[in-house]
């Protein structure tokens, strides 16, 4: 987990205190099945592997459905590779943007584009440094 830099920034880290703009990571079953359902398309797909079950039968779906989807795939842009890479390993970077305190209620949004270039290597430095610190 990454933290923002604050004063405290040892004891949040070592207590694994979540504070408003710190990164975490967070599971991507729930937004590749919101993802699939909503464009029709699968992601997080390895290249080259089939992800095909035997004896799984397609959905049927309506025309209005079909229709949807395929207007929804024109009109939508691609999905972002380094966004694509975290759904195949079933991680993503998120950022809090609420103040979780005595409820346990946390919200944020899931890191795309620039920002999610940004703390990849971020994340890729930190891991590379403490294997050679080792």
């Amino acid at each position: 987990m990454l933290t923002p830099p604050s004063p405290s920034l040892p004891a949040q880290v070592r207590t694994k205190t979540l504070v408003k703009g710190a990164v975490v990571q967070i599971d991507a079953a729930p937004f590749r099945q919101w993802y699939q359902q909503h464009y029709g398309v699968e992601v997080g797909l390895k290249k080259g592997v089939s992800q095909k079950k035997e004896g799984e039968t397609p959905v049927a779906q309506s025309s209005n459905v079909k229709r949807k989807l395929e207007t929804r795939v024109k009109e939508g842009k691609p999905l972002d590779t380094l966004l694509d890479e975290q759904f195949s390993t079933g991680r993503l970077y998120a950022v809090v943007t609420s103040r979780p305190g005595q409820c346990g209620r946390c919200d944020g949004y899931v890191l795309e584009g620039k920002e999610l270039a940004f703390y990849t290597k971020k994340m890729a430095k930190k891991k590379g440094g403490a294997s050679a610190a080792e």
